[in-house]
């Protein structure tokens, strides 16, 4: 097998869509492209525009430049052995070159929610509405001032002795993200020329697909419609999915350049617009710099790159060492680590167009928007640097969702109800919103979902979906419904969940008592605002709520396994006891509010420390365990199957790091950066953080390759 440099790179444009693909230039997966439309914003991902494939005539040869594989088992054209550069900020940039000649590419997707209303007064002004609109660090946008777009700008620049001619035929798509094209008689595209751009729209089966256009600065179209066949995508073999894929090429386009000339694409969702702006060749850079001023404002950096934390690579270690000399990129250090993580944060904050309210991307490529992932991402991508509008917007908009006592895990689409398949996620909103209230003491905004706090309260108490209820007894939840995890091990395969955890899960039970501690001091600090008919009933919620956490308190210690020096994952509906060596023990640790003695603390920090830990977050299962599996890998059930047995997931590094620091104080950590932060910067999706890990050396990344509360954790506590 040829070794092609397969990590991978992201770029987000605030509405879901995304274009993605390979450092050496070859699409190995279903998700590679370069316009995928979020039409129905963050779902309705469509594949509309795969890529150019460009070649490159000169005087005495002829180039060509792209890479494929191809169902047969061949590679062509071989382009990627022309290719001795790519670099990722600020922009994915290739350099492609002999002794001769060299040609650089490179792309951006512009953040939709900055798209001035073209037909004004001019792309370059800065526009005071966005000033006005992200101040404080805030990043709203009207949309009476805004049109939301999607689109993507690619720049070509030739360097060399001849003049040449650059030639791209364009493969195009119409098919939702997660299947592959197929050419079939049923699918056709139409195209429009006109000057300078060309229109197109895929018709199936009598269905018209979504509409979007191509323009160019310079150079001539020719249409020259036909299919290629067999593209193979290998690592969908290796997920043991489909992996072949048709594209369509219309036509292509042949420019002449001279030595030091550039050419100007822009790939943009919608019929042609009259009004719209002209496309020049500075547009490229402006659009770039419009990106960096965007990026400034909400996190408060200059546009060179500093920033009242940065945090460079040469400040941790000399990851340099790491890279060897015949790979690239090696990092980048004018560009701050933190800065990179801050701008990775960014990518997951999308803005859902059914309400014009703000959610998370819980990763890329695959997954929608989730509230649990959501709630646990908040912290480190919204609080941490002061967005608190954007935090509070998200916490409202779950808060709206509250039905039963339940929060919905999944937003599957539009026309789709949300799916309450959660014990958790409206406990994680409690959490969230007592570190929002922590952070701004907005005691309006409390006094606004003090009645979603009681809602859920309530709900807990006298019983909800799935056979959620509160035991009398002892004042700890449990449920006991089969088929379905409500947890976060929520791997279902075949009807069975693989962790089902029914009964009473340690970290739902400490969420519980730290959502009580908050209730506690919220009806105290209400009750100081309110009349005196308000105050009296405040203050006697709040003696409940306080009464009622200390009971769970002491009841959480059902859960101590003093042999193991452990927490019990779960109590069993039948009261057995599940000692298996899992992270939830950490997490019941790491939340507001504690119910745990230091000793205690320690003894479980240690075993998770020896059992659990690993450079790149913590295992879900001990290796010991007999239903331990190491490997994330096989077809969708194999992988299910392992997904919370052993996998490591990133974000827990974050639960881990906040009970260190709580039970060990200010004691070095054991746990080092470096190993993390080389994936960030040179591994997997360069400048993101994957979903999870192997559980096995060399712990390689599997899953989304950018994850919302992977990258979110790693924030909260670099500097920790």
């Amino acid at each position: 097998m040829v070794d092609l440099d397969t990590r991978e790179w992201l770029l987000t444009n605030g509405l879901g869509s995304f274009a993605s693909g390979t450092v050496s230039d070859v699409r190995t997966r279903t998700y590679h492209g370069w316009l995928f439309a979020a039409t129905n914003s963050p779902s309705g991902r469509t594949l509309l525009f795969s890529h150019l494939e460009a070649s490159l005539e000169l005087p005495k040869q002829v180039i060509a430049l792209g890479t494929n594989f191809w169902g047969g088992g061949q590679i062509d054209p071989t382009g990627y052995e022309l290719l001795h550069h790519f670099d990722i900020n600020p922009v994915p940039k290739w350099v492609w070159g002999q002794d001769d000649w060299q040609l650089t590419r490179q792309l951006i997707m512009p953040h939709a929610w900055g798209e001035r209303e073209e037909g004004g007064q001019g792309s370059r002004d800065k526009g005071a509405e966005r000033r006005g609109d992200v101040e404080n660090n805030q990043c709203l946008i009207s949309n009476a001032q805004f049109r939301l777009c999607h689109r993507l700008l690619i720049q070509y620049r030739y360097d060399g002795r001849d003049e040449a001619i650059l030639r791209l035929r364009l493969l195009i798509s119409d098919r939702d993200f997660h299947n592959q094209q197929k050419a079939t008689p049923q699918l056709q595209f139409s195209q429009l020329l006109g000057q300078r751009q060309v229109c197109f729209q895929g018709i199936n089966s009598g269905e018209f697909g979504t509409p979007w256009h191509l323009r160019w600065t310079q150079g001539s179209y020719q249409p020259d419609g036909f299919w290629y066949w067999n593209y193979h995508l290998p690592e969908e073999t290796r997920r043991g999915l489909s992996d072949r894929e048709d594209l369509y090429s219309p036509g292509y386009l042949t420019v002449t350049l001279a030595p030091g000339d550039i050419v100007t694409l822009e790939a943009k969702v919608g019929f042609p617009d009259l009004l719209q702006s002209s496309l020049t060749d500075e547009t490229f850079g402006e659009v770039v710099e419009d990106e960096q001023e965007r990026l400034s404002l909400v996190f408060g950096w200059d546009k060179k790159g500093a920033s009242d934390r940065g945090l460079r690579t040469r400040d941790l270690v000399n990851l340099n060492n790491y890279f060897p000399t015949n790979q690239y990129p090696v990092p980048n250090t004018q560009y701050p680590i933190w800065q990179q993580l801050l701008k990775a944060s960014d990518q997951f904050v999308i803005l859902r167009t059914s309400n014009h309210e703000p959610t998370f991307i819980a990763g890329y490529h695959w997954f929608n928007d989730r509230g649990r992932d959501t709630l646990i991402a908040l912290p480190g991508i919204a609080l941490l640097r002061g967005r608190f509008d954007l935090a509070k917007g998200l916490i409202q908009s779950l808060g709206r969702y509250c039905r039963h006592g339940l929060i919905p895990n999944l937003f599957p689409c539009l026309e789709s109800e949300p799916v309450y398949n959660s014990i958790d996620t409206a406990l994680w909103w409690i959490e969230s919103l007592g570190l929002y209230l922590e952070a701004t003491q907005d005691w309006l905004f409390l006094a606004e979902q003090y009645s979603v706090v009681q809602q859920i309260y309530k709900a807990f108490i006298g019983g909800t979906r799935y056979n959620i209820q509160v035991d009398a007894t002892d004042g700890l939840i449990g449920w006991d419904a089969r088929g379905v995890a409500l947890t976060w091990m929520d791997a279902v395969v075949d009807g069975q969940a693989v962790t089902p955890r029914c009964g009473k899960p340690v970290e739902i039970n400490a969420l519980w008592y730290s959502a009580l501690c908050w209730a506690s001091r919220w009806a105290e600090i209400l009750s100081e605002q309110e009349s005196v008919a308000e105050t009296s009933r405040l203050a006697k919620q709040a003696r409940r709520y306080s009464q009622q956490a200390q009971q769970v308190k002491d009841s959480l210690q059902k859960f101590w396994n003093s042999p193991l020096g452990y927490l019990y994952d779960t109590i069993e509906p039948d009261d057995r006891r599940n000692s298996q060596v899992r992270p939830n023990a950490v997490i019941a640790l790491s939340l507001a509010h504690c119910a745990f003695s230091i000793q205690q603390g320690r003894q479980i920090l240690q075993l998770a420390t020896e059992r659990l830990l690993t450079p790149y977050g913590l295992r879900t299962l001990d290796p010991s365990d007999r239903e331990f599996i190491g490997k994330y890998a096989g077809h969708p059930q194999q992988r299910d199957r392992s997904y919370h047995q052993g996998t490591v997931w990133c974000w827990l590094i974050g639960p881990f790091i906040r009970a260190w620091k709580r039970f060990y104080g200010t004691e070095q950590l054991p746990f080092e950066w470096e190993p993390l932060l080389e994936h960030f910067l040179a591994d997997g999706c360069l400048g993101s953080i994957s979903e999870i890990f192997d559980g096995d050396a060399p712990h390689t990344p599997r899953g989304a390759i950018a994850q919302a509360s992977s990258v979110a954790e790693v924030l909260r506590h670099l500097r920790s």
